[in-house]
């Protein structure tokens, strides 16, 4: 059995101005018709009453394509009262022009056309109670008057489905226009980065590798405190240059967002000699690029904040992926073998909580440093993870406490 389709909104309005046409026709015609004022005015009423029950109920129905008990009950109040005026004033029977096409967008198929035949019975009916007109010849114009609306109800349904079909087709086109252009943004963010990576790393970090290797031939042992200073600042700005290539290269996820972040930590260890732990939970799934960017970026820039601000004896990296259980949630970084790498949390809420979202990919920095003021902290790196953060619809989180030093958790919804 086919169900009724949505008529799209310019059939829609064009049905409905020929409806009100049609019933304002029947309704001059009837006017101008010679007979008593009583049926005037019970025909006129009745014809009201369809116009009402279309503009209030009935075009809503054929707009939204429902095929429920709403929708017969309408139909059918729309026969009763076709019958009750083309009883009353034979004329209004022109009201088949608007009670046949209306069966097929309220109507299943097999509904439409019961509904119809039973509406082109109606004149005969009306033959029968009045005992006027010829019920042979208005047999015969009910049979043909119905063959031709099922034959205009199967062209109907055909033209609504064709409008439909071209309406989603247009839809489907306009969707895959703006996805190229989405692709050919990426594709246009994504090359202007990795000029920039090649940028710096041809000028910046081959520039502190440059002024390392000529203070160090100067002075060997770097006796000279001044000397010495230089060579630490160069190594910080190199390490930071080439944290910022990593984070800009598109081959910084060629081995994926697991892998990467993993690199980042045992990179942190070799530059720094402080041990970055590492670990992982629950499933690792397949991500958006600009999610593993954003998540790639939020570790390498807290480690790079570890690394210059925290003075820290120890780091742990998290990388969690959700559903991630309340006990791993909430277990301590270090090994069994180190268990004050991380002091004990006060309560289970300053532990690394659930994630707020059923689906959502977190990265988790903590030391045990100094600590700083979360709250007045303004710098452009934490400034700069929250704006990469609200990009893809994540949150940025960062406590911070002297005794217990600083979390920096990022969860996205993936």
């Amino acid at each position: 059995m086919t169900a009724p389709s949505a008529a799209p909104p310019s059939l829609a309005r064009l049905w409905d101005l020929y409806f009100i046409a049609i019933e304002i026709a029947v309704a001059a015609a009837i006017l101008m018709t010679d007979t008593s004022a009583e049926r005037k005015w019970l025909s006129l009423g009745t014809v009201a009453a369809m116009v009402l029950l279309h503009v209030t109920i009935g075009a809503r129905l054929i707009r939204t394509g429902r095929d429920d008990v709403l929708s017969f009950v309408v139909l059918a109040c729309h026969i009763v009262l076709f019958a009750v005026v083309a009883i009353a004033m034979p004329v209004a029977t022109w009201l088949l022009f608007v009670i046949i096409p209306m069966a097929f967008q309220l109507a299943s198929l097999r509904v439409a056309i019961v509904a119809v035949v039973a509406a082109n019975a109606v004149p005969v009916v009306a033959d029968l109670v009045t005992g006027s007109g010829s019920v042979l010849m208005d047999l015969v114009i009910a049979a043909i008057s119905a063959t031709a609306g099922i034959l205009l109800g199967f062209w109907i349904i055909q033209v609504i489905r064709q409008s439909t079909d071209r309406a989603n087709l247009i839809a489907e086109l306009e969707a895959s226009r703006a996805e190229v252009a989405r692709l050919s943004h990426e594709a246009g963010v994504t090359a202007e980065r990795t000029r920039l990576a090649g940028e710096i790393h041809d000028t910046l970090a081959q520039g502190f590798t440059s002024i390392i290797t000529l203070v160090q031939a100067a002075d060997p042992g770097l006796r000279d405190e001044r000397l010495a200073l230089a060579v630490r600042t160069a190594k910080e700005n190199l390490a930071e240059s080439r944290s910022l290539v990593a984070a800009l290269a598109p081959s910084a996820l060629d081995s994926g967002l697991l892998d990467s972040v993993r690199r980042q930590a045992a990179r942190f260890t070799e530059e720094t000699g402080v041990q970055a732990l590492f670990r992982t939970t629950g499933e690792p799934r397949d991500l958006p690029t600009a999610v593993e960017v954003v998540l790639l970026r939020a570790a390498q820039e807290a480690l790079t904040n570890v690394r210059r601000h925290a003075r820290a004896n120890e780091v742990g990296v998290l990388l969690a992926y959700s559903p991630v259980p309340a006990p791993s949630a909430s277990a301590s970084l270090a090994p069994a073998s180190s268990p004050s790498a991380f002091p004990a949390p006060a309560s289970p809420s300053s532990a690394f909580p659930a994630p707020v979202s059923s689906s959502s990919v977190r990265v988790v920095v903590r030391d045990d440093g100094c600590g700083f003021d979360a709250g007045a902290a303004g710098g452009f790196g934490l400034r700069g993870m929250r704006a990469r953060a609200e990009q893809v619809g994540g949150t940025l989180t960062v406590r911070s406490d002297p005794d217990t030093g600083t979390t920096v958790e990022l969860e996205v919804p993936a």
